[in-house]
Parts: structure tokens; sequence; C-alpha cells
């Protein structure tokens, strides 16, 4: 177990990062648009994934982590629940090894078993809050957010 602080640091220092779950209307405030625009805007190759979208948020879209050329070096899953086993595995049939299951107030993404299939087979899973919540992704609203989560027990404490 390390820190989920640390675990954060390491993934934010990836350039590639896939978002699994970005939404077809732009701007929307699913999980998933704002981390991908984010991301995007501060300058990291990101890429959407929608297996119903040909693009979001002005971008192409890919219909999974495999159709993305040259892969990735991190996956945020921000999908419902019950998707996101099957993108945990497509991260392990990757190779990635490196995932966020985006989580704020409610559910989020968080599942239990694509959480222990990822760590099953090496992959650092942090399983709650989000990456706007850290380093100079994060701006004032998330900041405030992360640390209600990590208070209430939301953002665990070490992954």
């Amino acid at each position: 177990m390390i820190p989920t602080k640390v675990a954060a640091t390491d993934f934010l220092e990836q350039q590639r990062i896939a978002v699994a779950g970005v939404s077809r209307t732009p701007g929307g405030s699913h999980g998933g648009n704002p981390v991908y625009t984010r991301l995007r805007e501060r300058g990291y190759e990101v890429f959407a994934i929608n297996p119903h979208a040909e693009e979001v948020e002005g971008d192409h879209a890919y219909p999974s982590l495999a159709a993305i050329p040259d892969g990735v070096d991190a996956v945020v899953i921000a999908t419902a629940p019950n998707d996101a086993d099957q993108v945990m595995q497509d991260c392990v049939d990757a190779g990635v090894t490196l995932v966020w299951l985006h989580r704020s107030i409610g559910g989020g993404s968080a599942s239990a078993t694509a959480t222990a299939l990822g760590r099953d087979n090496g992959i650092t899973v942090i399983n709650g809050g989000c990456p706007l919540m850290y380093g100079e992704v994060s701006d004032f609203g998330h900041r405030v957010m992360g640390t209600v989560l990590r208070l209430t027990g939301v953002v665990p404490k070490q992954v």
C-alpha cells in the first residue's frame, strides 16, 4: 500500500492518459468530461473513450482502450460502476499500470471488483476521488472537495 497522494503524483506525471466514460454532451458535468477537458487544457495528451460516440468535447473519441494508437500510460475510469470491470479488464489486457476509478459525491465509478481485478494484475488503482484534486491540474473547488472527501473516507488514504 502506498499513500494516495504519492499514487496521484505518479499518475499525474504520465503524459498519455485515456478517460473512459466521457459524455457526448460537451461541457457535461459528468465526471469524465471535466477531467478530460482539464487534462487537455494542461497539456496532457488525452484520449476520450466512448463506444457510442465518434467525437466528444470536439475531439475524436475511441470505442475502446485497444483502439488508441500506441496505447496510453494511465486511465481514468469515469463510467458507471457496472462498466468499470470491463474497462479494468481492458487496462489489464493493454498493460496499463495506473488506473483511477473516479468518484466524488455518490458512487461514481467505484467498483470493488474492478479494484480487485486491477490490483491482482499489478495495477496501481486509486479507487475514489478525482485527479483534479491533486497537483497542477487542481483548482480551488476540487481541492476543497478533495479535503472533504478524504476526511469522510470517500478518498482512501492509501491505495
